[in-house]
């Protein structure tokens, strides 16, 4: 009997639609709900400090949720018609927006410069899964390898207990035997973007630090 499963079912295009759509609303509920909630603080005429607490919520998570929004725009979105290129300093300023959250700081060594949009896409998207390889915080750092059209990229993430998710890596391998749900939507999404592009989405560790990494 072998030890090996088998891939779970794909998703076809409607499901996937529909996934991806689920991930993008559970990103945004946090932040729109603290809205909800200063607004309802507004609402029963409070003291002057909550009043002030109130605005200040308000205010942190309105600039969240427009970060948040802006990141999954182009990460997952359209982001212009197909065959559009994409600014790498527009994509630095939503990445920056969406990933340095107070526990995560974000280091771009990239050149500023046009690429096919799949590849930008790729970029967003593998760095929310080197986000997920430090869950207690950390650094994320981007470095270019090669130039100009042909430049891909490599993060290394480092932080205190850095891992490597198996089931992200048996994702992107195709090697998962689970189906494809809202939870799992994001590896599987970069995983097509990645054969989009001809490439394949790698971690590795690296003593204390993982490495994702397009090739």
């Amino acid at each position: 009997m072998s030890g090996t499963s088998s891939p779970g079912p794909a998703p076809d295009a409607l499901e996937l639609a529909a996934l991806l759509c689920s991930k993008v609303c559970h990103d945004l509920i946090s932040p729109v709900g603290a809205i909800v909630n200063g607004l309802e603080v507004l609402d029963d005429n409070p003291k002057p400090e909550d009043r002030d607490f109130a605005l200040d919520l308000i205010r942190k998570s309105a600039k969240t949720a427009s970060a948040r929004l802006q990141f999954c725009r182009l990460a997952f979105g359209a982001a212009g018609s197909s065959g559009a290129q994409i600014d790498l300093g527009d994509a630095q300023n939503m990445a920056k927006g969406h990933i340095e959250d107070g526990k995560v700081t974000l280091t771009w060594n990239l050149p500023r410069l046009l690429l096919p949009k799949n590849r930008v896409k790729l970029l967003l998207n593998m760095l929310v899964i080197a986000q997920q390889t430090i869950p207690r915080g950390g650094t994320l750092n981007v470095d270019p390898v090669g130039e100009g059209d042909a430049t891909i990229f490599q993060i290394t993430s480092a932080g205190l207990n850095a891992r490597v998710p198996q089931n992200i890596v048996d994702i992107l391998n195709g090697t998962s035997a689970n189906t494809v749900d809202a939870h799992a939507v994001q590896p599987y999404y970069t995983r097509l973007l990645a054969e989009a592009c001809g490439l394949k989405v790698t971690l590795t560790l690296d003593g204390d630090k993982v490495i994702v990494a397009a090739a």
